[in-house]
């Protein structure tokens, strides 16, 4: 006996089968198929040989594979009694659910009472498949779940390469590639936070795959407490990718646990494809903007001019400053609070006592903030909840609020130690210190940043907390937001240490990192931008020498590199030349003139043949226009530039092109340069031959970038 299921949606189908009743199988993921295809020859079609020396039964690779139907891989649930005895389930497929752009699978199995939920579902007109699994404890005994998979979907054998994500902090994003090979690849984050070095995404690509070519699938695991996920290929060939929460659960009778959601995009279009595919469903499904929240607010942060010095009159200044540059939020940054005389001068005291320092704000915040508010610029305001120092007014009352286990010595991390948010205690004690500074000052954004690891994470009774602290924390998350809807908040740890889709259904924002070297964040954002759309991703110009590398950058490469994201500054606006001055007006005018289209557009990389050579383009939503940003970050090794061939745009359309900056033309790199698209007129060129042919820019020095801007003269 064979069932047969298919899911179409935007192009795609994905067909299901489930033999005897069992769990069901994917037995294909691809372009959309005809209506009249029989997905019983389908499946069938698909049935392998058997060799000597195996099992007298392939075991299908289910939604769940199942270690007590003889799965030979890493079985997709893994759970033991009280006594250390494994669950050894059989489960039989009862229900299914059809919904309109999803499926749900209802299994039970008979000796244990589990009932099982498989969810694979599409959101409207998007293509990507998110999917999580349910366990419900129906039976006679409490169990503990060391492994809940989502549903598990197969990876193709034509991939051969893993591409992931590792680093470090002011590091993030640092793409590795790894060949896929027999055995099981993992990676797993137990720090509390999605991680600097493991961003909870895979991507498996065919050889030869790039931005603009190929195929290639990625799931993503939306989730910042813990999470593991791992490639299996089995001796048989066939692959699987899990993800989940890396924390064992306690399953008691009459409860259920969950594996959280991982959401999963397919491309034949290379790694553009995915970026616009999770781009768009991350804009519609998962941020969500307050009401009339406009378009995204050029920001200026003071952390890098004064750290923990501060002066009102100086704060005043650099608002007034950041306001002529063009900047429209004024952050004021950590250093402005404390209690009981003990303010926060540096980062080894006060954090937990959230008041107003009266030391370094003797009439209170009110002064800056009408200020900045008279300038014409909205107000911002970095905080950390999360965390406590010992020296702190919090920490001597109530230290029993700490994750501390009893009789054990825990780590500081920066000098501070994380609150338990489980305790309803602390909830409550830190919405009401929130609530109170929303409530009585002029601020609609939140810097949210957490800065360390959680280690021996562990509760008062000695149970795991990683994914009770991430739930309690979004719950107290989503309070400030009901009681302040037309608040932002940015999720910032260390930098980029807690990105993740689970994360952005309760935040606007991500800071990227800590490094405000525009060098390293032009990689970084080319990397990050195949899961995030550029607006959700703060990108500051920073000052001339990074504070993080040492490097020196022109305002030109800062400007442009800040302008792909979402717009900032965050540097001593009094150390600029009136030359930085005037580039960085232009660059910050020339991002508000267009920014409206440029977040609403698809955001591309492009494959380029020089190694030193990283360039995107950002092309809008009607392909009308576009610029293309033609980054070089290296010392090139040819004697002249090669065409730099563009992507997305309308074959058939002509289109004026533009180099935006040809002033910034070093004649010491390029001695002569006779082209028309340096001209006020450009050149009008069709699509096709942008993308068959492209465009040559300007010889650079390392760290430049040439800025193009293309609009369509006709469109089909």
């Amino acid at each position: 006996m064979i069932q047969c299921w298919r899911l179409d949606h935007v192009g795609q189908t994905i067909v299901f089968s489930s033999r005897q009743q069992r769990l069901p199988e994917v037995v294909y993921c691809g372009d959309l198929l005809p209506d009249n295809d029989d997905l019983h020859a389908l499946a069938d079609s698909l049935n392998r040989p058997l060799t000597p020396g195996t099992l007298d039964q392939i075991v299908p690779l289910s939604l769940l594979p199942e270690e007590g139907r003889g799965f030979p891989g890493q079985p997709g649930l893994r759970l033991n009694d009280d006594a250390g005895r494994p669950a050894l389930t059989q489960f039989t497929l009862t229900e299914t659910e059809e919904l309109e752009s999803g499926i749900v699978f209802k299994c039970t199995d008979a000796r244990s009472g589990l009932v099982l939920s498989l969810s694979l579902k599409f959101q409207t007109e998007s293509r990507v498949l998110e999917v999580s699994s349910v366990l419900a404890n129906n039976g006679d005994r409490d169990w503990l779940v060391s492994w809940l998979s989502v549903p598990v979907l197969p990876v193709g054998e034509e991939f051969t390469d893993i591409i992931e994500y590792a680093g470090r902090w002011t590091q993030e994003f640092n793409r590795q590639t790894v060949p896929i090979s027999r055995g099981v690849h993992l990676r797993e984050n137990r720090r509390g936070r999605s991680g600097h070095d493991h961003f909870p995404a895979m991507i498996f690509a065919e050889t030869g795959a790039a931005y603009t070519k190929g195929h290639s699938c990625a799931v993503h695991f939306g989730f910042s407490g813990t999470h593991e996920m791992l490639l299996e290929e089995l001796p048989d060939g066939r692959r699987q990718a899990q993800a989940g929460y890396g924390e064992m659960q306690r399953l008691c009778r009459g409860d259920s646990v969950t594996s959280g959601i991982a959401y999963w995009a397919f491309s034949s279009r290379g790694l553009n494809g995915l970026a616009c595919d999770f781009q768009q469903h991350v804009r519609r499904h998962i941020v969500t903007y307050p009401q009339g929240a406009g378009a995204r607010p050029v920001h200026y942060n003071c952390w890098e001019a004064v750290y923990f010095d501060h002066r009102v009159d100086e704060l005043k200044d650099l608002a007034s400053r950041a306001a002529a540059l063009g900047a429209e939020r004024f952050v004021l940054d950590d250093g402005w609070f404390g209690a009981n005389g003990q303010g926060r001068d540096d980062d080894t005291t006060s954090l937990g006592d959230w008041f107003v320092d009266p030391r370094k704000y003797p009439d209170g915040l009110h002064p800056l903030v009408d200020h900045v508010e008279a300038l014409g610029m909205r107000f911002g305001l970095w905080v950390e909840p999360e965390m406590v120092n010992l020296e702190s007014a919090l920490a001597r009352k109530h230290p029993e609020w700490l994750i501390m286990p009893a009789d054990a010595k825990q780590v500081a991390g920066r000098s501070q130690y994380v609150l338990n948010l489980t305790n309803p205690e602390v909830g409550e004690y830190l919405f009401e210190r929130i609530d109170w500074l929303l409530s009585t000052h002029a601020i609609d954004y939140l810097k949210w940043d957490m800065n360390r690891d959680l280690t021996l994470a562990v509760d008062g009774e000695g149970f795991p907390l990683l994914i009770r602290q991430a739930r309690a924390l979004n719950a107290l998350l989503e309070r400030i937001r009901s009681n302040h809807p037309r608040v932002e908040i940015e999720s910032c740890a260390s930098g980029g240490g807690r990105i993740d889709y689970g994360t952005l259904r309760h935040t606007h924002r991500v800071w990227l990192s800590d490094s405000n070297d525009a060098h390293e964040r032009w990689r970084m954002q080319n990397e990050a931008f195949v899961f995030l759309p550029p607006e959700i991703v703060g990108s500051h110009v920073g000052p001339r020498h990074c504070h993080t590398s040492g490097r020196r950058l022109s305002m030109p490469f800062r400007a442009l590199v800040a302008m792909t994201g979402h717009m900032g500054f965050e540097m001593d606006l009094r150390e600029l030349n009136a030359e930085e001055t005037d580039k960085l007006t232009r660059y910050t005018q020339l991002y508000k003139d267009n920014r409206d289209w440029m977040h609403k557009g698809a955001q591309l990389r492009l494959d380029c043949a020089a190694p030193e050579s990283l360039a995107q383009m950002i092309v809008s939503d009607r392909r009308d226009r576009f610029f293309l940003f033609a980054g070089t970050l290296d010392v090139p090794r040819n004697e002249t530039t090669a065409p730099v061939r563009l992507s997305g745009l309308d074959p058939h359309a002509r289109y004026r092109v533009r180099l935006l900056n040809a002033d910034e033309i070093n004649r010491s790199a390029t001695r002569r340069y006779e082209n028309p698209l340096s001209g006020p007129d450009g050149i009008v060129l069709s699509g096709t031959a942008l993308m068959q042919s492209g465009i040559v820019p300007p010889f650079p020095f390392p760290d430049t970038i040439w800025l193009f801007e293309g609009q369509a003269e006709e469109l089909t």
